[in-house]
């Protein structure tokens, strides 16, 4: 049986300090809010380890690449990229999905 091959995460400065920013905000809205949406994103890139393609082609990303990908999570888009060569898998941005969409 072939052993599945773990990609490692990887955080972009941006994007941690967006996910730091969501949960100081969700802190002034709940006690329980930050930590239910912390486990729930990090549980899903733990998904995303072992299976990087399972999150649908970022269609934000302009011109389209298939190596990065977007999916959403209590309503916070979380976008990567998947760096197969290196078995990498870097973490761009974290945005609630009512804010507006950027292009890049």
């Amino acid at each position: 049986m072939v052993k599945p091959v773990s990609f490692k995460i990887i955080w972009d400065r941006k994007a941690l300090d967006n996910f730091k920013e969501i949960l100081t905000y969700l802190e002034k809205q709940s006690v329980q809010a930050p930590k239910i949406v912390k486990e729930a994103i990090i549980s899903r890139l733990e998904v995303i380890k072992n299976n990087p393609l399972i999150a649908e082609s970022d269609k934000l990303k302009n011109p389209s690449n298939k190596d990065f990908r977007a999916l959403v999570i209590f309503s916070y888009r979380v976008t990567y990229q998947i760096k197969t060569d290196i078995k990498e898998i870097r973490i761009l941005r974290i945005r609630h999905t009512s804010r507006e969409p950027l292009g890049y």
